[in-house]
């Protein structure tokens, strides 16, 4: 039995309305890469996603990556699982080889795209963040060892701490 033309085209224009913001965020940033991360740097992002992590009571290893995936400066809280070693690292250089947050990825997975499970290099957890320095892609953090969202919400306090949002001017 086919579809009539008519319901599959409405069909596909509303997967394609429905996946819209997904692609978007799964867009690379249109930020050009940087010299590598400076040591002081990594450590003031570092600094930060520790701080977010003891602060919410979470046990998490850090890594950080320049921006050529690298291993620029590694810390972690103790009494952190052995695995999230490894699995900081692939947050962290998934972010910095694919211009992205390795979120990105675990949106489209988990929307249905499990083809992308195959692509090399990139991780679907959250947990991975770019770190920009004068809108450049410096290098990367991971974050692992509490849940995704948490991982997250640690390695975006690294990015703020290292990007802080500029200040809104007073009308």
């Amino acid at each position: 039995m086919s579809i009539p033309r008519k319901s599959a085209a409405l069909a596909l224009a509303a997967c394609v309305m429905a996946g819209a913001p997904l692609l978007a965020r799964a867009q690379a940033m249109p930020n050009p890469y940087g010299a590598p991360i400076a040591t002081e740097v990594a450590k003031k992002a570092a600094a930060a996603a520790l701080a977010e992590a003891r602060k919410n009571g979470w046990v998490v290893y850090v890594t950080i990556v320049d921006s050529g995936g690298a291993v620029a400066y590694v810390e972690r809280i103790d009494g952190v699982q052995f695995g999230s070693a490894e699995a900081s690292l692939e947050k962290a250089r998934t972010a910095v080889a694919f211009k992205r947050p390795s979120k990105a990825f675990e949106e489209i997975v988990l929307n249905g795209k499990v083809q992308y499970l195959k692509l090399p290099g990139a991780v679907p957890l959250e947990g991975g963040v770019p770190l920009l320095v004068d809108g450049k892609i410096v290098g990367a953090i991971g974050i692992s060892g509490a849940s995704s969202a948490q991982d997250g919400q640690c390695a975006r306090a690294a990015a703020d701490a290292v990007t802080p949002t500029p200040p809104v001017p007073a009308r």
